[in-house]
C-alpha cells in the first residue's frame, strides 16, 4: 500500500507517477558535504595498499580468513590499481595490478573450472573495463594477450540464470562488444533474451521499479542495488538493443525511489539478504553518481544536485567502519560493527574480507570515473522529508520521514534462514536523523535463533513474554497514514495475528517530527493479556556504549561523542525489565520491556545532538494539551508543529512564540513551512497559491517557491 500526499507528487523524468516531494526548504540548517573527487582515490589507495599484503606470487589476492583466493577479489583489485595509476597516483602499485590482471585474465580464459568459486559473471565487466585503464601502462603485447583471453565465449564463463548475478554479464557483454571482444549483434541477442526470459520479471511495477532479487523473504533492499545498478550501468554504457527504453525507465525510476529509502546520514536501507554490509552503501552511492550525471546532462539540475548529495552522504558515511589498526589499516569492516571479523557478525554465507573490500574499491573506482561534472549539491529527499509510504508485500517495508527524521518499519518478519542469516525482524527497526549518528537509532533491529529485537509491542504468553520482532510466522502488520508534511507525519502500524494464528492485536501510532518521534501503543479489542513495548538499546558494537538510565528513560551514546539516543516513557508509572541481549549486524541490542498500568504505552524517541536540551529536561517538559502536546524542543497543535527553528503543517495561521498572536496568516488555508529565528520568519514555503501576511507584511506566494 502506497500513501503519498498530493502535494508530494511531482512528475519525474523517468515516470510521472514517481513519488518525489515537491518541498524544497530544508527544516534543519544545511551545508554541503563538499567531498572532492580525489577522496575516492584516497579510499581506494588505502584498500589497495592493504590488499598487496595479501597478494601471492601469481598475483592473486588471498583472503586473510579463508586463506585462499576468494571469488572476484583479484580482478576487482586489478581494476582499482589501474584506476589509481591512470589518475597519476600510487604508481608503485602498478606491478601489483599487472600481476593481478595477468592472473585474473588467465583464470577467465580457463572458464568456469579455473575462475574462483565459479564467479565468472563478476569477471566479465570488471576485466573488460580494466583493459582501457592499463592502455599505456602495460606493454602492448601484454594488453593483446589479455584481450585474447577475454574473448572466451560467455557460455564457458558463467553459470547463467542466477538472480542479480545475471545483470553482471548483461552489462559486461555490452562492454565486451564496445571493446571489440565479441560481436555487437551477439551481445544484443544475449541481453535481450535474458531480459525477456528472466530479468524483466524482477522489476517491481510502477511507480517503484525496484529490483527483486527474491533471495530472502522479505526481499532484500541491499542486493536490490546490485541488479538495479548493473542495469543502470548497462544503459549508461550506451546499450542500443530493442529493450533499452524499458531497461532505462526501470533503472532510472528505481534509482530516484532509492533517494527516499536512503536514511539522512547516508546509509542504505536495511532489510533482506546482505543488509548492513558496508559495500551496499557504496553500491547505492555509485548508482546515485551515475544518475546525477545523466540528469545533469538533461538539464535536471536540482534533481542532479540531490543525487550528487546522496552519493556524498553515502561516501562520507562509510568512514565509520574504516580501519586504522596496524595491518588492517585502509580496509573496512564488512558489516557495520567493530566486532572481530572472525565472528562473522551479520555476515551472509558469501561474506568474506577480500571480496567485499574488493567491492568497495571497484565500485568506488567506477564512481570516480563516472563523476566528471561540477554539480551543486541540493538537500536530498531524506533530508527534506514530507513522505510516508509502504513498498509492496515482497519488500514489506515502511518509510516515513518528517524534516530529515526517518523511520523504517517492517510489516513482515523473516521466518527461516537465508544465506546463513535471519535478516528482517517485524516492527520498527530504524530511527535516523539528518546530521546525527544514526547507528544509535538503532540503525536496524536484530533477529537470530535466540529471538528478535525491534521497537514493537511485546505481550505475556503461556511460556513467557513474547516480542513481536521474532514472530514473523505468527504476526504481520499493516501501515496507514493520516497526515504527511515535511515537519510532521502521522501514521500507524497495526499488528495482528496471521490467518490461522491467535494472539492479541496492537495499534502503534507514530507522530514523527524533525526533532523526535512520539509512539503510542494500545492493545486492540480490550485488555486481555499483559503487554508492553520493547525498547531496542544498542549496548556494544565491539566497543561498549555509554548507557544512562533514569526512572522513565534510557539514553545511549558512543563514548566521548555528543550524539545521544533516548527512549523516554511519558505514560506512567512504568516498569522496566531487561531481557537477554541479541546480537545484530550493528552489535548487541538489549531489549528492554516497558510496561505501564494504563491502556496506552507512550514513548518519546529523542535523537539528541550537540547543543540540544538534555533528555531529562525534555522528558520533564512533556505536557499533553487539548490538541496535542508541548515539549522543550517542539509543540504539536493539531496539524501544526512548532519547533525551535522550523514550524509547519496545515492551517490558516501560525503562532511561533506562543504569545497568542500569529506571526503569519494564510489565505486560503494551506500547507506551509516556516523557518524562523528568535520568533522572526526567515523563510517561508507553501503548497498552493496563497496570500500570506508575514509579521504585518502582505506577500503573494506561489506553490513551493520559497520566500524571500
Amino acid at each position: 500500500m502506497m500513501i503519498i500526499t498530493l502535494a508530494a507528487l511531482l512528475a519525474a523524468p523517468a515516470d510521472p507517477g514517481l513519488p518525489v516531494s515537491a518541498w524544497v526548504t530544508p527544516v534543519r540548517d544545511w551545508k554541503t558535504a563538499a567531498i572532492p573527487r580525489e577522496r575516492y582515490l584516497e579510499i581506494i589507495e588505502g584498500l589497495c595498499r592493504f590488499s598487496i599484503r595479501h597478494q601471492d606470487g601469481k598475483g592473486a589476492i588471498i583472503d586473510p580468513f579463508v586463506d585462499r583466493e576468494f571469488q572476484y577479489a583479484t580482478p576487482y583489485f586489478a581494476y582499482a590499481v589501474g584506476a589509481l595509476v591512470e589518475a597519476g597516483r600510487a604508481r608503485d602499485l602498478l606491478s601489483h595490478g599487472v600481476r593481478a590482471m595477468e592472473h585474473a585474465t588467465t583464470s577467465f580464459a580457463g572458464g568456469r573450472k579455473t575462475i574462483p568459486d565459479d564467479h565468472g559473471e563478476f569477471f566479465v565487466p570488471v576485466l573488460t573495463g580494466a583493459l582501457d585503464l592499463y592502455r599505456g601502462l602495460a606493454p602492448d603485447a601484454t594488453l593483446s594477450r589479455w584481450r585474447e583471453r577475454l574473448k572466451v565465449p560467455l557460455t564457458q564463463v558463467i553459470r547463467g540464470g542466477t538472480n542479480n548475478w545475471e545483470t553482471y554479464p548483461m552489462k559486461g557483454e555490452w562492454m565486451r562488444a564496445r571493446a571489440g571482444l565479441v560481436r555487437s549483434e551477439d551481445a544484443i541477442a544475449y541481453i535481450e533474451r535474458v531480459w525477456r526470459d528472466r530479468q524483466a520479471a524482477r522489476i517491481v511495477p510502477a511507480p517503484w521499479y525496484l529490483y527483486r532479487d527474491l533471495t530472502s523473504d522479505p526481499d532484500t533492499l541491499s542486493v536490490e542495488a546490485v541488479g538495479r545498478g548493473n542495469l543502470l550501468g548497462l544503459v549508461h554504457h550506451g546499450y542500443a538493443g530493442p529493450s533499452r527504453a524499458a531497461i532505462e525507465r526501470a533503472a532510472e525510476s528505481a534509482t530516484l525511489v532509492a533517494l527516499l529509502l536512503q536514511e539522512p546520514s547516508g546509509q542504505a536501507p536495511t532489510n533482506g539478504r546482505t543488509d548492513n554490509h558496508v559495500w551496499v552503501d557504496v553500491g547505492y552511492q555509485l548508482s546515485f553518481e551515475v544518475m546525477a550525471e545523466r540528469l545533469f546532462e538533461r538539464g535536471e539540475v536540482r534533481r542532479a544536485g540531490q543525487l550528487r548529495r546522496a552519493a556524498l552522504l553515502a561516501l562520507g558515511g562509510i568512514d565509520r567502519w574504516r580501519r586504522e589498526d596496524g595491518a588492517w589499516a585502509g580496509s573496512y569492516f564488512i558489516t557495520k560493527n567493530r566486532l572481530d571479523p572472525k565472528l562473522r557478525v551479520g555476515y551472509q554465507t558469501a561474506s568474506q574480507y577480500s571480496n567485499y573490500n574488493g567491492s568497495l574499491m571497484y565500485h568506488l573506482a567506477e564512481a570516480y570515473h563516472v563523476r566528471h561534472s561540477a554539480i551543486d549539491e541540493q538537500p536530498t529527499p531524506s533530508e527534506l522529508g514530507g513522505y510516508a509510504f509502504a513498498l509492496d508485500d515482497k519488500f514489506a517495508a515502511v518509510f516515513a520521514n518528517a524534516g530529515g527524521l526517518l523511520v523504517q518499519a517492517n510489516l513482515r518478519g523473516q521466518v527461516g534462514v537465508s544465506n546463513g542469516n535471519r535478516w528482517t525482524p517485524l516492527g520498527v527497526v530504524r530511527f535516523a536523523r539528518a546530521g546525527w549518528d544514526s547507528r544509535l537509532g538503532p540503525s536496524d533491529g536484530a533477529l537470530d535463533e535466540t529471538g528478535g529485537v525491534s521497537f514493537a509491542p511485546t505481550f505475556a504468553g503461556k511460556d513467557g513474554w513474547v516480542r513481536l520482532a521474532d514472530q514473523g510466522a505468527r504476526y504481520g502488520a499493516t501501515w496507514s497514514a493520516e497526515f504527511v508534511h515535511p515537519v510532521m507525519v502521522r501514521g500507524a502500524l497495526e499488528y495482528r495475528p496471521k490467518t490461522g494464528q491467535s494472539g492479541p492485536a496492537f495499534r502503534q501510532e507514530l507522530l514523527i517530527t524533525p526533532d523526535f518521534v512520539l509512539s503510542t501503543v494500545r492493545q486492540l479489542g480490550g485488555q486481555t493479556v499483559g503487554w508492553g513495548v520493547t525498547w531496542p538499546v544498542l549496548e556494544s558494537d565491539g566497543r561498549p556504549l555509554t548507557v544512562r538510565r533514569g526512572p522513565r528513560m534510557v539514553s545511549l551514546s558512543f563514548p566521548r561523542a555528543a550524539d545521544e539516543q533516548s527512549f523516554i516513557a511519558v505514560d506512567g508509572p512504568v516498569t522496566f525489565t531487561d531481557e537477554a541481549a541479541v546480537r545484530g549486524s550493528y552489535g548487541d541490542l538489549r531489549p528492554i520491556r516497558v510496561v505501564t498500568r494504563g491502556t496506552s504505552n507512550t514513548t518519546l524517541i529523542y535523537p539528541r545532538g550537540s547543543g540540544d536540551p538534555t533528555a531529562e529536561d525534555v522528558g520533564r517538559s512533556f505536557r499533553r494539551t487539548a490538541r496535542g502536546f508541548r515539549t522543550l524542543v517542539g509543540t504539536v497543535d493539531g496539524r501544526v508543529y512548532i519547533g525551535r527553528s522550523a514550524a509547519g503543517g496545515e492551517g490558516s495561521r501560525v503562532d511561533l512564540d506562543g504569545d497568542g498572536r500569529p506571526e503569519v496568516t494564510f489565505t486560503p488555508r494551506c500547507q506551509f513551512l516556516v523557518r524562523h529565528r528568535g520568533g522572526k520568519v526567515t523563510e517561508l514555503e507553501v503548497d498552493r497559491p496563497t496570500v500570506a501576511v508575514v509579521q504585518g507584511r502582505r506577500v503573494q506566494l506561489g506553490p513551493h517557491t520559497p520566500y524571500p
